[in-house]
């Protein structure tokens, strides 16, 4: 079958350039239609960034258990369309709460976009690249020196990989991009067409360990020496609305986070509740993906900090895009983000 993916909008920076005109009319931000005060719940409708995966466990376990629906909210998960993501669809009121990307928020506020990050759903970006061993990649950036790496052809993409290789004594130049768009990333690594490329750890990487023993992975995490944290994915509002009705957000986030807590706690509930929402996923991937997850969704695997941002984090991801060129500075950054939704902040 053909796995989920959540990598995303890698080409968002160039592609939010056309996208913003969708959202010329509400630059500041809309607000969403207010909700009828005699409703018994109010409606609120949450977009994911892609189809849904792993990440996405607490909120499936929070919608499967009626935790929102204790909350006083009625949600409605939906995927975003070919035309409109997350950013866009929150920006212009048209879904209350969205799931996206720090690559991806950042572009959209310099584009005059009111979204913030309300909630971080990983502290360490889960990025990996992969590749299979007869390519000639290992653990070390250095062995990309001379590989071709199959992505979606976009700038954050370049950046990344030349920073990895430098740092690990090699040449970028010496690396061949290839544009693949979404495609079956085991299967075009098996056929040859590239012989690295860009996925999360604990999804398609992790599918393809289950497959194969020759897979390799370079984990960001495990190289933030050399290139930046950022957080990926984060829930995102809008920046109106967030004041206009912040009792909203804290209410959403609070059985959210009872969610992503219940899923810490018990990986194979989480599971079944992710199924259970999107029987149409591979139960055996989910599984492993949400065990992998649980312990990553805090800082210290335990349920308490869910959703915490760190201002640092935040900074330097900044710093690396106006350094790379891909902002033209570091004013998008403000206001970007807030911690003062969630039940601790």
């Amino acid at each position: 079958m053909n796995t989920p993916k959540t990598r995303r909008l890698f080409a968002g920076i160039a592609a939010l350039a056309g996208v913003s005109l969708l959202a010329a009319c509400s630059a500041g931000g809309g607000e969403p239609a207010p909700q009828d005060p005699d409703a018994s719940a109010r409606e609120v409708t949450l977009m994911l960034n892609w189809t849904p995966n792993a990440h996405h466990a607490g909120i499936y376990y929070a919608a499967e258990n009626g935790l929102y629906e204790a909350a006083g909210i009625d949600l409605t998960i939906i995927e975003p369309s070919a035309d409109v993501g997350a950013d866009v669809a929150v920006a212009e009121g048209q879904v209350e709460f969205g799931i996206s990307q720090a690559e991806s928020l950042l572009p959209a506020r310099a584009e005059g976009m009111g979204v913030q990050s309300i909630a971080a759903l990983l502290p360490v970006n889960d990025s990996a690249l992969m590749g299979l061993e007869g390519s000639g990649l290992t653990a070390d950036p250095g062995s990309l020196d001379g590989l071709r790496y199959g992505g979606y052809g976009g700038a954050l993409e370049t950046e990344i990989i030349s920073e990895l290789v430098s740092c690990g004594g090699g040449d970028p130049a010496s690396v061949e991009f290839i544009d693949i768009g979404n495609v079956d990333y085991l299967a075009g690594l098996e056929q040859e067409r590239f012989d690295v490329t860009w996925v999360f750890g604990g999804w398609d990487a992790l599918r393809a360990q289950t497959e194969r023993d020759d897979v390799t992975t370079i984990q960001f995490g495990d190289h933030l020496d050399c290139i930046p944290n950022w957080y990926t994915p984060i829930i995102i509002g809008n920046e109106t609305a967030l004041e206009g009705d912040p009792d909203l957000a804290r209410d959403f986030l609070a059985a959210t986070g009872e969610g992503y807590a219940a899923v810490i706690a018990d990986p194979e509930a989480g599971a079944e509740a992710l199924l259970a929402g999107a029987p149409e996923l591979e139960p055996e991937l989910v599984r492993n993906a949400v065990a992998y997850y649980a312990p990553l969704f805090t800082a210290d695997g335990s349920a308490e900090g869910f959703g915490v941002q760190d201002e640092a984090v935040w900074t330097e991801f900044t710093e690396f895009l106006v350094q790379a060129g891909l902002l033209e500075d570091a004013s998008p950054v403000e206001g970007a983000w807030s911690n003062e939704f969630l039940p601790q902040g």
